[in-house]
């Protein structure tokens, strides 16, 4: 997967552009990347929102990068305190806002399969010195004009370049059932989704197989902006 990713100066899907059934965007392309939030601070609205450039769209793939330096959307307490540092027994119950704020550190690039429950993101040191993969279990993402969305499963695998792997934040994913932002029957089906995906990283497939460690950008592409209406809902939902 090496070499440039595609064509440099993308241009922003609007929210008056719809993408049509089976249509696809075009590498160097910008949209965004969005989670709805579970938490009752929010009532169930965008709580993360990352411009992202698309690498490559097709029916067996979405794959996009985020830059070093985007500025991005993310959630706080209501005083401003960052999430993680709010004890877990009331992490997801406190009241929240958003913010804007700068991605720092390496860029990310995120892969999705449609349908899957889960997408895979490529972690870099400084200087492309790979460092690891990250599975994020997920709903499975809706797409609209403007980019995708998607609700996060507080579970989440890391997956290293020697192939070992190791579960992340089941504390969170517990904290989450007891809080009530997940019933047993939700908790069950993403606990599935987990171990299907770590058959996948058993048995070394896509996307972990297909070298897109080795991927770089186009170097003509710019950061994307993030837009004063990046918590606009969507005009048409697909799956």
């Amino acid at each position: 997967m090496t070499g440039h990713g595609g064509r440099g100066g993308g241009r922003a899907r609007g929210p008056e552009r719809d993408s049509a059934p089976g249509g696809h965007w075009l590498p160097g392309e910008q949209i965004l990347w969005r989670y709805r939030d579970h938490a009752p601070g929010l009532g169930g609205g965008v709580h993360i929102c990352r411009p992202v450039t698309v690498v490559r769209d097709t029916d067996e793939l979405l794959a996009v990068w985020m830059a070093p330096g985007t500025e991005c959307v993310k959630p706080v307490l209501a005083d401003g305190t960052p999430v993680h540092e709010e004890p877990l027994a009331t992490r997801y119950t406190a009241p929240r806002t958003t913010v804007r704020s700068r991605w720092f550190g390496a860029g990310v690039l995120k892969l999705a399969r449609p349908g899957e429950p889960w997408s895979v993101w490529l972690f870099w040191e400084h200087g492309w010195r790979f460092k690891s993969w990250y599975v994020n279990l997920e709903e499975p993402r809706s797409r609209w004009s403007g980019g995708i969305d998607s609700e996060d499963h507080f579970l989440d695998i890391s997956v290293y370049p020697d192939r070992t792997w190791k579960w992340r934040d089941e504390d969170e994913f517990a904290q989450a059932q007891r809080s009530g932002l997940m019933d047993g029957d939700q908790a069950r089906r993403v606990q599935d989704a987990g171990r299907a995906a770590v058959e996948l990283i058993k048995a070394w497939g896509p996307p972990f197989c297909d070298g897109w460690q080795d991927w770089r950008p186009d170097p003509a592409w710019g950061v994307p902006a993030l837009p004063e209406d990046w918590d606009r809902t969507p005009a048409h939902m697909t799956s």
